[in-house]
């Protein structure tokens, strides 16, 4: 289940057959819809087969299909594991795990039941090949590829540099993210499956922030993968160098350079992005990069809305986010209601830490109520119904439900009545409507960022070769401000807007009156 598969050509009879999911596709293909399947192939689940068999002994043929090494020894004679890397998803532990009945330790970057593949074996590499063709066979679209990045790792297994002195264990990640034969495993999975497949792949990679490692993967004519998410705006508050559950301030200036940033790099080096805000490892966007509260929640989620319509790319939205969904409240409980392994690991960590420290266990409770992956992972709200409609009256959802359902969710927002204000919902079909109509401008067109010095407000054109110019105004404010309309552009028709559903009555030129969170849309001459 999850991100650790037992068998990557089955479903989970808790969820169908292998006959349903080709129903599916099917299905969807008569829709004009696509099925892309995420693919997980740096690690399976312990009780894969190729595991079981792994583990069996040391000369077991699929011994080296995982990462095995032998302890090591302190002075006192007290074993040790290989090195120090710790476990991602809980990085209080190390990411080795020992295995009494053949004495050596398997390495397990994010949990101990999700062992690594040893990709430098052939056979492995030819295993995922082969279960990429099982579902391209089927009518997968293409793979969204779970951390590619990690599977090639530094074969000498050294020592993580120390980024927390008060842990035995440490990130490794200069050992493994991206590591020596990456590109190779990637023109090689390329060349293989891809490349005899009308497909598309993205690669999930986290930290890696560099523009020319970043187009050797992406770049139009390199034969690696068409895409990757870039995780430079949803680590945006991570302290650097750091872990993720963490805090640090962040400026609207930050938000725009690294826009900009990838923007431009696209262009300049026919590579491609992906755009994204939300996923299932981070918060809830209009928590995180504005105002969630009942008076301004619906104009934030628009305006973040307004702005990946507008950018360049392959635009991924994430279940909820249409709806304008939000974090849980903080009086959730940490010790019952929050159900994922990271939160979990984190706050038990913390309470050993600072269990004598109400200051620094407060800090730590802080980051946990607006980081934690749980805040994506609540039921999605369908109705005003029991269980916001995700499950029948009476049946327990594996997880809580947020308490905003009776006012957000999907039912109230397709029958909104309000015709002069759309719901996030409608806001989010006009903008994706528009994308589609013009996708030579918000697709494929050239990017320029609009006064990037301003501190509230982020705006850029975006010029297509048939479509003409169009200026993007986001206020990333809680307040009213009047903002100057750069010589440069010459706005013809405020087009779209969040405060109305029609066109809003703004200036056209000199000083621009925004109101809080709001967002503009102009076509220009």
């Amino acid at each position: 289940m999850g991100y650790d598969i037992s068998d990557y050509k089955d479903i989970d009879p808790i969820y169908g057959t292998l006959a349903d999911v080709e129903h599916l596709i099917a299905e969807m293909k008569k829709r004009d819809l696509k099925v892309m399947i995420d693919l997980v192939v740096n690690h399976t689940s312990e009780e894969h087969a190729w595991f079981l068999e792994s583990r069996k002994s040391l000369k077991n043929p699929k011994r080296d299909w995982y990462i095995w090494k032998k302890p090591k020894y302190d002075k006192g004679g007290h074993r040790q594991p290989p090195n120090n890397w710790a476990q991602i998803l809980g990085e209080a532990n190390s990411a080795w795990n020992y295995d009494e009945a053949t004495k050596e330790y398997y390495l397990a970057l994010f949990t101990p039941e999700q062992p690594d593949l040893n990709w430098e074996n052939p056979d492995v590499r030819a295993a995922v090949h082969d279960v990429m063709h099982f579902w391209l066979k089927r009518g997968a679209c293409g793979f969204r590829m779970d951390v590619i990045n990690l599977i090639s790792k530094n074969q000498d297994f050294p020592d993580g540099k120390v980024i927390d002195k008060d842990s035995p264990f440490q990130s490794g990640g200069e050992h493994f993210v991206n590591g020596p034969r990456l590109h190779e495993f990637l023109k090689e999975l390329n060349r293989e499956v891809m490349s005899k497949y009308d497909a598309v792949t993205v690669g999930e990679m986290p930290g890696v922030s560099d523009i020319n490692e970043v187009i050797r993967v992406v770049g139009s004519k390199n034969g690696e993968l068409n895409m990757i998410f870039i995780f430079d705006i949803v680590d945006i508050d991570n302290v650097p160098g750091s872990y993720r559950m963490t805090l640090h301030p962040w400026t609207v200036k930050d938000f725009k350079t690294i826009t900009n940033k990838w923007q431009r790099a696209m262009i300049e080096k026919d590579g491609w992005n992906s755009v994204f805000l939300e996923n299932h490892d981070n918060p809830r966007s209009v928590s995180r990069y504005v105002d969630d509260s009942d008076e301004f929640r619906d104009r934030g989620a628009k305006m973040l809305s307004m702005m990946q319509t507008t950018l360049a790319g392959t635009l991924y939205v994430y279940q909820g986010e249409e709806l304008g969904m939000r974090n849980f409240p903080a009086s959730w409980n940490p010790e019952v209601d929050y159900k994922d392994i990271e939160s979990i690991n984190y706050w038990r960590k913390c309470k050993q830490l600072y269990g004598h420290d109400e200051k620094e266990l407060a800090e730590a409770r802080r980051v946990l109520e607006t980081k934690a992956r749980d805040h994506v992972r609540t039921p999605i709200q369908w109705s005003s119904g029991p269980n916001a409609g995700f499950c029948k009256p009476g049946v327990t959802p594996w997880m809580r439900v947020n308490e905003d359902y009776k006012i957000c969710n999907a039912d109230n927002q397709l029958q909104t009545s309000d015709t002069d204000d759309l719901s996030v919902w409608h806001f989010w079909q006009r903008g994706l409507a528009a994308r589609k109509q013009h996708k030579d401008v918000f697709v494929y067109g050239d990017f320029k960022i609009l006064d990037p010095d301003h501190e509230q407000v982020f705006a850029y054109t975006r010029t297509g070769e048939q479509g003409g110019t169009w200026a993007t105004v986001l206020n990333f404010s809680g307040k009213q401000l009047e903002w100057d309309l750069p010589d440069t552009i010459e706005v013809q028709t405020w087009v779209a807007g969040n405060y109305t559903s029609k066109k809003p009555k703004k200036s056209l030129s000199g000083k621009v009156i925004l109101e809080p969170w709001e967002a503009l849309l102009g076509k220009c001459g």
